[in-house]
């Protein structure tokens, strides 16, 4: 299997002879990124109502569309692939408007991802437990209006996932707030932490650690500001 970071929240993750994206977004002025314009077989969003984690206007036709929100009582199976959406909200105490959207998991090559969508606010017991066996986690380690670091170490802890893969945090490109990865990084030894000069990675499951580790990826896409 092989996971691309694209940009943002915005992944393209191969496996299972297929090819998906996550979260792609609108590359309007505020989030400031080239479009995603990758091929897709399925692209799976958390939410359809926010411009950073739905738009899917760049992406060429030919994929079949799941949204979240729209899963979180149902699951689906897409292509032969489980969906399951956790239902979350953005964040309570720093957005005027708070939205729904959702997490999501589903299983490639025998190995069980996580998106953390865009959840804003500390998780409930029931939504750590549904994070549980999680191989893989694309988290969200930007801060602010997105889930707080102490938060976030807090979920890490409970979850355990084999991998880490940090997204929605600052890079060059995006007009609004985010933390740089190495204020989350830093609350981990140095020895856990893979530093790739690249996008993209590639996992079997056996090639899986045994201990956590966080591989932090340089995005495909960004803006050089």
């Amino acid at each position: 299997m092989k996971i691309r970071w694209l940009a943002h929240a915005s992944f393209l993750i191969e496996g299972n002879g297929l090819r998906i994206i996550t979260d792609p977004y609108e590359p309007n002025e505020i989030i400031n990124l080239p479009p995603v314009t990758e091929t897709a077989d399925i692209v799976v969003r958390s939410s359809d109502d926010d411009e950073a984690h739905c738009f899917i206007e760049t992406i060429p036709a030919g994929f079949e569309l799941v949204t979240a929100t729209d899963i979180v009582d149902t699951g689906a199976i897409v292509k032969g692939i489980q969906f399951d959406a956790i239902w979350s909200e953005e964040s309570h105490k720093h957005k005027e408007v708070v939205r729904d959207n959702a997490m999501y998991r589903f299983t490639l090559d025998g190995i069980r991802i996580t998106h953390m969508g865009d959840v804003g606010n500390p998780l409930t017991p029931e939504q750590m437990e549904a994070l549980a066996g999680t191989d893989i986690l694309l988290a969200l380690v930007g801060g602010p209006p997105t889930i707080e670091l102490p938060d976030l170490h807090e979920v890490i802890a409970y979850v355990k996932p084999k991998v880490i893969i940090p997204m929605h945090y600052k890079i060059p490109g995006p007009r609004f707030h985010m933390l740089p990865v190495t204020d989350f990084t830093r609350h981990y030894p140095e020895a856990v932490i893979d530093w790739l000069d690249s996008a993209e990675v590639e996992f079997s499951k056996e090639s899986l650690p045994n201990e956590t580790r966080i591989i932090v990826l340089k995005p495909s896409l960004f803006k050089d500001e």
